[in-house]
């Protein structure tokens, strides 16, 4: 990892606080998720990545990126309303809505797993910000057609939510590739992006 990619994670929590604040426990719920979603993938090549269940098109590879965008669109562009970073700023989403899904295939494992861990990485960056500030009471950037603006505490439900889904997803297909089952990561497991 590179210094800033190192900076700012010593104190990433591996599960939610028993009795902590609102904020302290959404962070570490959606952290709880990414460390499981992190298990589920590390160490993978690329027939591994690209490994599918059943009539499935869904890969871990597939859920890496997907993942990414969705790290992005939510705690970048929503939140802050930052432009999209890259490779997500290049993207036609109205002639190739399901790109990411689509394109991970033809994408090699490091750049996978490097696109997810940067992409948390700005997301924890960019809480950390918001966060310093304010509760997760504060509006996102982001107004919806009738001009409403979700809060912080929404848009971290809503990944929480939408990570927990994946994780289901990433359960399936590890246990068909390798084997590998169990709800939590091994004690000390650490994912990429810490």
């Amino acid at each position: 990892m590179t210094p800033d990619v190192e900076r700012g994670v010593a104190d990433v929590p591996v599960e939610p606080p028993i009795a902590g604040d609102e904020a302290e426990t959404l962070v570490g719920s959606l952290e709880r998720q990414r460390r499981t979603f992190a298990w589920k993938c590390e160490g993978l090549d690329a027939a591994g990545l690209s490994a599918r269940v059943a009539s499935s098109a869904v890969t871990l590879g597939g859920l890496l990126k997907h993942l990414a965008l969705v790290e992005d669109h939510y705690l970048s562009v929503r939140l802050l309303g930052r432009e999209p970073a890259p490779p997500w700023d290049a993207v036609d989403r109205d002639a190739e809505p399901d790109w990411e899904w689509s394109s991970a295939a033809g994408d090699p494992p490091e750049r996978l797993y490097a696109l997810w861990a940067e992409a948390v990485l700005r997301s924890r960056a960019n809480l950390r910000e918001v966060l310093e500030g304010s509760d997760a009471g504060r509006l996102a950037a982001f107004t919806t057609r009738d001009g409403r603006s979700p809060n912080v505490r929404r848009l971290l439900a809503d990944l929480i939510e939408e990570y927990a889904r994946h994780v289901g997803h990433a359960d399936l297909i590890r246990e068909a590739v390798d084997g590998r089952v169990g709800e939590d990561p091994p004690e000390g497991f650490r994912p990429r992006t810490t």
